[in-house]
């Protein structure tokens, strides 16, 4: 593997991110923050309660993944978009770098970005209200697989996309009305039957499910069946970058 180049590309994006820290760091966490205050004082009045917790400690979880998953799309779409609305992806893709290789410089830095991100909300939540992590170990393994999952997913879409318009078309329209109606702000117990069996068909609620079960050991599904969709959406977004990498594309001229 050659290491030098996946180290250039990662290094590349990350000082991307650095160089817009305002837009990229600082805006999610106040947008995430400003969530707490109003969903946690406006309706958290009014729910003491859910599943046994407190209505403020029971949306941590769900806003965390919210952002994990709507700045893992965004930042790994725009990476690999520019290089491509530039031109210049044509340099990398003619150096003697594999197509593994690209992708780890620019999912991983992405998915770097949105750990990070995840783990400064999460400690920024600890200013708004108490809360306890029952599985520490699950909750890292919850962000890094959502991270790296949905990164892959921004790629396919950097790909896909031949506009800034359809760049967003995705994340604004698909991803964050899915996060919202995934149980970020409620528990699917709480929509008549109906209602939560059509629930049950939006895979990011076994997401936001299983990353709230790390915190307080309760979820609206099965941990295991929170893992499996994770694991099933990882292994088609790899299968999904493998096709367009030897089919060529969008990449070819």
């Amino acid at each position: 593997m050659n290491l030098q180049s996946v180290k250039t590309i990662y290094l590349a994006e990350m000082s991307r991110s650095l160089r817009t820290v305002l837009q990229s760091i600082v805006s999610p966490v106040v947008s995430t923050s400003l969530y707490f205050v109003v969903f946690g004082a406006a309706i958290g009045s009014r729910i003491s309660e859910v599943d046994g917790v407190s209505y403020g400690a029971f949306i941590v979880p769900g806003l965390i993944m919210l952002m994990l998953l709507t700045q893992s799309v965004s930042t790994a779409s725009f990476g690999i978009f520019f290089p491509r609305f530039s031109g210049s992806i044509y340099e990398i893709l003619s150096a003697p770098i594999s197509y593994f290789e690209i992708v780890l410089g620019y999912v991983g830095a992405a998915a770097t970005k949105s750990l990070i991100l995840g783990l400064i909300v999460l400690g920024t939540a600890r200013l708004f209200v108490p809360f306890t992590i029952q599985h520490p170990l699950i909750m890292l393994l919850f962000l890094t697989l959502t991270a790296l999952t949905f990164s892959l997913l921004g790629f396919i879409i950097g790909i896909w996309a031949d506009g800034f318009e359809k760049l967003q078309l995705v994340p604004l329209l698909v991803v964050t009305p899915l996060t919202f109606l995934g149980g970020t702000f409620y528990s699917i117990d709480m929509l008549p039957p109906v209602w939560q069996a059509v629930t049950l068909l939006n895979p990011v609620v076994y997401l936001v499910s299983g990353f709230r079960w790390s915190f307080y050991g309760t979820g609206d599904v099965s941990i295991w069946a929170s893992l499996l969709v994770i694991a099933l959406f990882l292994v088609v977004s790899l299968a999904v970058v493998n096709w367009i990498f030897k089919s060529g594309y969008r990449l070819k001229p």
